[in-house]
């Protein structure tokens, strides 16, 4: 699974609403399709590997996939049972935060249908709604 080697803060805030579209990353760059997302959410680095592992499994060695997102923000969690107080839970996984309009995945070196196909089934394990798109 994708996690950062090192972090400068090991708890992060949560932050507030992510809000506005995404403007960096939001353009097929090096492959002919990709998945973009239609929805603000968290995508979380198990999610990620889920859906690599799909499209990788379908093109059987032939193409290319690149991951466009990195999951860089800890999120925590209490132990089950634990009473209120006490401090904050220790980080249990990381996160992507996206945007609408970021690409997630991009895939090159197969022909169309076969391409569509393969986003389609890495998009059917994510937490976000997205769509797939051409260069």
């Amino acid at each position: 699974m994708l996690m950062p080697k090192k972090v400068k803060h090991r708890k992060l805030q949560r932050g507030g609403r992510i809000k506005g579209v995404a403007q960096r990353g939001s353009t097929v760059a090096f492959g002919s399709f990709g998945i973009k997302t239609m929805q603000v959410g968290m995508i979380n680095s198990r999610e990620i590997e889920a859906a690599r592992r799909a499209m990788t499994r379908y093109v059987q060695r032939g193409g290319k996939i690149w991951i466009r997102i990195f999951p860089d923000h800890s999120m925590t969690q209490k132990g089950a049972e634990t009473p209120m107080g006490k401090g904050k839970g220790t980080p249990e996984y990381f996160v992507a935060k996206v945007k609408p309009g970021r690409i997630l995945f991009e895939i090159d070196g197969i022909d169309e249908s076969t391409a569509k196909k393969a986003l389609k089934l890495g998009s059917d394990k994510l937490s976000v709604k997205t769509k797939i798109v051409s260069a």
